[in-house]
């Protein structure tokens, strides 16, 4: 698990707590497998409303500190709480922020009982937030989501559904400009296994074509959606030229608070 020790007894603490609330998302969560790329600097709890991150945020506190950690809060608005928590010599920063409620899955439980968003749905997050910043350690997130969680076309197609403002086209010609980052970039990162860049970067225009292939075949009236195989009990991307009764796949679109797949009737 590329989390640092000190991090695991941050999260089985609040996790153990019986006022914790929210769930873990963003880095910390995509990289909670043993498979990942980096290490993440921080954990990132998200709530489902602003007032619930105060809330969690006075809860959490207070668990801390009566367990002898040191709390000091770096920035503090509305919906968005950040501090650095340490003992000794050991630190981390911790985010509580607020996000939609609306995703693909409900959430799900990890190995402390904490509250971690569905892989599905920490990928869609990883394209829309690199859309919207360019970053390198989002660009090598990404590039782990389209390898282990589900290929590039197939995220952006769905990452529409949480955020309107983009067709899939649109998202497209956004990512298009990232991916031009210098080594030393890389190497700032906190990188659990060697990074390739040259690699990556190929990897990344073959995703890019790949996708743009994608969503200029899928049917618009499916726009937003992810595509679910009853078969193989998990989401992928469909294959053209099939229809997808044919390869055993169902839509499924988010809405807030995630639903569990279901096969719909093929009758109604």
């Amino acid at each position: 698990m590329p989390l640092t020790g000190f991090q695991q007894e941050v999260l089985a603490r609040l996790a153990r707590s019986s006022g914790a609330a929210g769930y873990l998302a963003e880095g910390t969560a995509l990289h909670s497998a043993p498979t990942s790329y980096r290490f993440s600097d921080d954990l990132d709890f998200f709530h489902d409303s602003i007032e619930a991150v105060a809330e969690s945020f006075t809860r959490d506190n207070s668990v801390l500190e009566e367990a002898g950690y040191r709390v000091e809060v770096l920035l503090s608005q509305p919906g968005f709480i950040r501090a650095l928590v340490a003992v000794e010599d050991q630190a981390t920063r911790i985010d509580w922020a607020h996000d939609s409620a609306w995703r693909f899955m409900p959430l799900v439980q990890d190995a402390t009982g904490g509250l971690v968003l569905h892989e599905v749905d920490l990928a869609i997050n990883k394209v829309l937030t690199l859309a919207g910043r360019n970053e390198a350690r989002d660009f090598v997130d990404i590039l782990y989501a389209h390898e282990h969680v589900l290929p590039l076309g197939a995220m952006v197609w769905a990452a529409v559904g949480k955020d309107p403002g983009f067709t899939p086209a649109s998202l497209l010609e956004q990512l298009k400009r990232r991916g031009r980052y210098q080594p030393g970039e890389i190497a700032r990162l906190a990188l659990a296994r060697p990074f390739d860049l040259a690699a990556a970067k190929a990897a990344w225009r073959t995703a890019l074509l790949d996708a743009e292939r994608f969503v200029r075949e899928r049917p618009h009236e499916e726009v937003g959606c992810l595509y679910y195989s009853t078969s193989r009990d998990c989401f992928v991307a469909p294959s053209p030229g099939h229809s997808l009764q044919e390869q055993g796949l169902v839509t499924q679109f988010g809405q807030p608070g995630g639903i569990l797949p279901r096969v719909a009737d093929p009758a109604s």
